[in-house]
């Protein structure tokens, strides 16, 4: 009898193990962000960590791209805060981030735009010059963030 008690603790141990260790993921969604325009979502969290999906200047109500690389930029952080909000996130936490621009020279404009909405947030940061961006947009922009 207790040879089987201790093969079936060792088993229960083992089981409550793989639970604790497997990685909890959630689909992150906001009606404040634009709905996804294809087969992903707007950022997924799994465990501590939340990674936003890349973001254009697309306004959630209107469904309609920014004109201007300023008024993209403001949107696409818009789109962030919000998606990262749904997980309690904030800028602060904010550790990567990785922008595409269509022309590297519009470089100094969004990264002064970027400044505005990061405050005193210093995450790793990568910005690459790429040939073309969905819908036409100058701007897109993703993050990986991790709860306190």
């Amino acid at each position: 009898m207790a040879i089987v008690c201790i093969i079936l603790g060792m088993v229960l141990m083992s089981l409550f193990t793989v639970l604790i260790n497997s990685p909890h993921k959630e689909i992150i969604y906001t009606d404040q962000a634009p709905k996804p325009i294809g087969p992903y979502s707007q950022g997924v969290a799994v465990n501590d960590y939340e990674y936003t999906s890349g973001q254009i200047g697309i306004d959630p109500q209107t469904g309609a791209l920014a004109d201007t690389l300023e008024d993209q930029t403001h949107q696409v952080m818009k789109n962030l805060k919000a998606i990262l909000a749904v997980s309690g996130l904030g800028f602060d936490d904010v550790i990567n981030t990785h922008i595409y621009l269509t022309n590297i020279s519009d470089f100094s404009t969004v990264n002064e735009i970027y400044s505005r909405y990061m405050g005193n947030a210093t995450p790793s940061r990568s910005t690459v010059g790429v040939a073309s961006l969905s819908k036409g947009a100058f701007v897109e922009i993703e993050m990986i963030a991790k709860k306190s």
